[in-house]
């Protein structure tokens, strides 16, 4: 894509040449301080632009999918013993009053 490099102070004055080279095609780049700021182009050329992004991203379900998987086994699961429910302190729940 061919553009136009526009000082800030210049794209300003000459506001209307910028978007009318917008509206022709040609994106136009204004730079602040000698550093690319932001890019012109038309309203139809940034929402070809959007609908191509949507379309190269990923679904949900491909996100999913593309997650790495764990490598590390399960830990094997504890045998209960008769002394698991009397060696562990019983929880009593109380009433609380917030003043």
């Amino acid at each position: 894509m061919h553009h136009t490099t526009w000082r800030l102070q210049d794209a300003k004055a000459q506001f209307s040449a910028v978007v009318d080279a917008a509206l022709n095609g040609e994106a136009q780049l204004v730079t602040r301080h000698g550093k690319n700021a932001v890019i012109v182009v038309a309203a139809s050329e940034y929402e070809r632009l959007r609908q191509g992004d949507r379309a190269q991203a990923p679904g949900f379900i491909d996100h999913l999918l593309a997650m790495p998987r764990a490598r590390t086994k399960a830990a094997p699961a504890r045998a209960k013993t008769s002394t698991d429910a009397t060696t562990r302190p019983a929880i009593r729940l109380r009433d609380v009053a917030f003043e």
